[in-house]
């Protein structure tokens, strides 16, 4: 690891400039998008769902949820959206910034929607998408421990009374990963994976922010 990459361990500069242009700009934002490489990839993928409905993305690709807690501060509530939608954890199983529980994973998440709450921001907890492999950390078998991080999410949001989006069902097959056509490996959605989330995603966001 260089001295820089330990300096900014969250990514924080990723995004500086962009957030300073919106805040300068006094730009509304409808809602953030807080999560990893598929959330990187919806807004590059799919720019205009994002520009049409006023939505921001803020996904770095490999990120934990240690790492979006620690940058939640400058890339959502100093934006002042209606709403943050969350959608982490899968990276945390393949351990990317090394061995962290399921237990953590989601106090990580809670704090952010926690967080986001407290400063008038409503949270959207999203469900992990279905994987059964990881091609970059094939020693791990995430099937179960992507099905059990997303029935821990749900019961939270339900005890909490939040909005809990369930991708996971309409995108997972036979062999409980994602469904081939939706995505471009076993983790991350092609197009037509982003076109099954999209209604999904504003069908909730509509009934809240109505």
């Amino acid at each position: 690891m260089t001295l820089l990459s330990a300096q900014d361990w969250h990514q924080g500069q990723k995004y500086q400039s962009d957030n300073a242009k919106i805040l300068r700009e006094k730009t509304p934002v409808k809602a953030v998008f807080m999560g990893n490489s598929i959330t990187q990839g919806w807004a590059d993928m799919r720019p205009e769902f994002f520009k049409d409905h006023g939505f921001v993305g803020r996904g770095i690709g490999g990120q934990t949820t240690p790492q979006m807690l620690l940058r939640l501060r400058q890339d959502v509530l100093e934006l002042k959206p209606e709403a943050v939608v969350i959608l982490a954890g899968i990276n945390d199983i393949a351990q990317n910034t090394g061995p962290i529980t399921l237990k953590e994973t989601l106090g990580n998440i809670q704090s952010m929607a926690e967080l986001a709450l407290a400063h008038g921001i409503t949270p959207i907890i999203c469900s992990v998408l279905p994987t059964n492999s990881f091609p970059w950390r094939p020693e791990i078998t995430p099937t179960q421990l992507v099905i059990d991080l997303n029935s821990q999410l749900q019961r939270w949001a339900l005890e909490k009374n939040l909005v809990y989006v369930d991708f996971y069902t309409p995108m997972v097959d036979e062999k409980l990963g994602l469904k081939s056509h939706l995505g471009y490996d076993p983790v991350h959605p092609n197009v037509a994976g982003y076109q099954v989330m999209e209604p999904i995603l504003l069908k909730a966001l509509n009934q809240l922010l109505k």
